[in-house]
């Protein structure tokens, strides 16, 4: 199983982490990696974590990283009470943040074809910085051409 596509990546930094954690076979989202930087955790729910994304997307005030425990590429494939924790996370961090304005976004299966880096759900919640006088949209990959 690939864990990462490094193909999408969007630094020569982030590459090299994927493909030491690749041939380490470990996934960066999964319980004991993801939490290794408790700086970086914002929030922890029995089903769910969250944590600042360490390659922010450019043009973002706050770039969050909703992640299930549980190692899945579909958040279909999560059940009832887990689908229902992300929703109680969500409504958890807006009140955290005062959040009048933001964006979610995620990218479900096959990695080499949804933009996506890692082979673990995950979904973007994302704040642009629109006070910025040269503000530029915040774009997220949603889809990809692997090569043959």
């Amino acid at each position: 199983m690939t864990l990462y596509c490094t193909a999408n990546s969007r630094s020569p930094e982030q590459t090299a982490r994927m493909r030491r954690l690749e041939a380490e076979r470990t996934c960066l989202f999964c319980p004991g990696t993801i939490d290794r930087d408790p700086d970086q955790v914002v929030l922890r729910d029995p089903d769910w974590i969250v944590r600042h994304n360490d390659f922010p997307y450019a043009s973002t005030r706050l770039h969050l990283l909703v992640v299930p425990r549980r190692h899945v590429t579909d958040l279909l494939d999560l059940g009832d009470d887990e689908l229902a924790g992300f929703w109680r996370v969500g409504r958890a961090l807006r009140e955290r943040y005062d959040l009048g304005f933001y964006g979610l976004g995620a990218r479900c299966g096959d990695c080499r074809f949804t933009g996506g880096t890692i082979a673990h759900v995950h979904v973007h919640l994302v704040v642009g910085e629109v006070d910025d006088p040269g503000h530029t949209a915040v774009r997220l990959k949603l889809s990809s051409r692997p090569d043959p």
